[in-house]
């Protein structure tokens, strides 16, 4: 897979997670936020009790064009330095948003595509990374 399909494939990988955290009652604050030392994928909010402000979600999306074999799974392809950049990501993005008083956690989203991309498996593991 050469870079610009690469590219291609991550981000309509993200828009598949983007919608399934819609229709799972999330509200999409932004995508692809970067700093030199982190990126974050998708940043969501799940909603709280009525008047109240909900956790602030982090989530990395990792996909495979199909489905993968034992061991290689999507999730297992986070290491532990690109969980420290998720986390400094996350970190700047409360700071720069003054949401200091405001819960937040970093999630996965795993996507198994099928060997044609006309359907996926997506997993959804919550605050994976403390």
């Amino acid at each position: 897979m050469n870079d610009h399909n690469y590219i291609e494939f991550g981000s309509f990988a993200e828009s598949l997670a983007e919608k399934f955290l819609e229709d799972r009652g999330y509200k999409v604050l932004g995508r692809n936020y970067r700093k030199p030392w982190g990126e974050i994928d998708i940043i969501a909010e799940k909603s709280a009790n009525a008047g109240e402000e909900g956790i602030i979600i982090f989530v990395e999306v990792k996909a495979s064009d199909s489905p993968a074999p034992k061991g290689f799974e999507p999730e297992k392809r986070v290491n532990d330095d690109k969980i420290k950049r998720i986390k400094r990501a996350a970190q700047t993005y409360i700071q720069q948003n003054n949401l200091d008083n405001r819960s937040w956690q970093i999630d996965l989203i795993a996507i198994e595509f099928d060997k044609d991309r006309e359907a996926a498996k997506i997993t959804h593991f919550k605050n994976v990374f403390v």
